[in-house]
């Protein structure tokens, strides 16, 4: 096997194993409530498969212009990874609409809690904070 060839297996199986990581950032998002660290984990993941990805992208290049020509192999190996990246765009774009709809979600929810924030408990001189409404204060 060639280097060029060489190079778009490890794309395939780094845009297989970037699925696996957006199936699962979809899952995260699809539940009622999120796990912080869970997502943020999986970000950092996405990251570093992503970072891989532009590498082998670069490294592709560069292989495919020493090679100057194409043979079968290597545009059928093409494809698949077209196909996948294309599929993986749809993905991530449908992850986004789903984080979206989280925030939305979570700012609703502290738009019907902030009404009915209680003001603080203690004032600055230890008293409840009722006990400067209008009554005096009696000391013994």
């Amino acid at each position: 096997m060639n280097r060029l060839s060489d190079i778009l297996d490890q794309m395939t199986v780094i845009l297989n194993d970037l699925k696996d990581v957006m199936d699962a950032e979809q899952k995260q998002l699809s539940v009622g409530h999120v796990n912080g660290s869970t997502l943020q984990r999986i970000t950092e993941e996405k990251s570093s498969l992503l970072a891989t990805l532009d590498y082998l992208e670069q490294q592709r290049r560069s292989a495919q212009k020493a090679q100057h020509s194409a043979n079968d192999d290597v545009a059928d190996r093409w494809q698949i990874i077209t196909q996948k990246t294309q599929h993986l765009r749809n993905l991530n774009q449908h992850n986004g609409w789903l984080l979206e709809g989280q925030i939305e979600r979570n700012q609703q929810a502290l738009d019907v809690l902030k009404p009915h924030q209680e003001p603080t408990l203690y004032g600055a001189n230890g008293q409840t904070a009722s006990a400067h409404r209008g009554g005096k204060k009696i000391s013994i």
